[in-house]
């Protein structure tokens, strides 16, 4: 089986082509260029340099969220786009598993963090001793006090993994003297590779679907959105 990956969650986006035996190729790029100008030129060069066809893919994978609004918009208009006109199943995969999924047989706790702006983060927690993610704590967006708190009672060592981790590094540290862990530079960010291999994963159990009726996982209302119902708030009371 082979299957094609898109991960657009945040800056660091990218793409990937894996199949049963392994990686056949990866085009990662974090640099301030949106994700709708560069992301089928990406897909294009992946594909012509590993000599594959959208024929000869078996489904297409995409990271579902949480993220950036905007970039997982354009990924997931972009694997819809491949899958309903390839004619190829969709396999979306969280966000926050795919970069936990990155980390196997990890003895310390995996908590993916993401940047969500308002002084807060994308969050989640998992457990990885048996190879595979098991959850400790819905995906969620509060504060990274908030974090804390909700996982200060367990005693394992975190292995705080994303943007979001780099950005309240300090905090964490300090909060957790001892305890808090941070990878290497290379699996700071959500990879295209690990939302392949969880999306081949889950294509293998039967977890696909109909491409219309995916929409993404954006956990909270954006500033936009926000905004339009307190200023609709602020007519209707007018």
């Amino acid at each position: 089986m082979k299957i094609l990956s898109i991960e657009t969650a945040t800056l660091a986006g990218g793409v990937a082509l894996m199949e049963e035996a392994g990686l056949i190729a990866e085009y990662r790029l974090h640099v301030e260029v949106r994700h709708s100008e560069r992301l089928l030129l990406a897909i294009d060069r992946l594909l012509t340099d590993s000599g594959t066809a959208v024929a000869d893919l078996d489904a297409i994978a995409v990271s579902i969220g949480p993220g950036s609004f905007t970039g997982l918009r354009v990924g997931l208009s972009t694997a819809k786009g491949l899958a309903m006109g390839g004619r190829k199943p969709l396999v979306t995969v969280p966000t926050l598993e795919a970069m936990a999924w990155l980390f196997p047989y990890s003895n310390a706790l995996i908590a993916p963090m993401l940047d969500a702006r308002r002084q807060e983060v994308y969050w989640a927690l998992f457990d990885m001793q048996e190879g595979g993610p098991v959850r400790l704590h819905p995906d969620a967006a509060t504060s990274p006090e908030a974090m804390l708190e909700a996982i200060g009672r367990l005693d394992q060592p975190v292995l705080f993994v994303g943007e979001g981790a780099e950005k309240y590094r300090e905090l964490l540290l300090a909060r957790r003297p001892g305890g808090a862990l941070f990878p290497p530079k290379a699996l700071r960010f959500p990879s295209a590779a690990g939302v392949a291999e969880l999306g081949l994963a889950r294509l293998k159990g039967g977890e696909v679907h109909p491409p219309e009726e995916v929409t993404p996982f954006y956990l909270r209302a954006s500033t936009a959105e926000l905004n339009h119902r307190a200023k609709s708030s602020s007519q209707g009371a007018g």
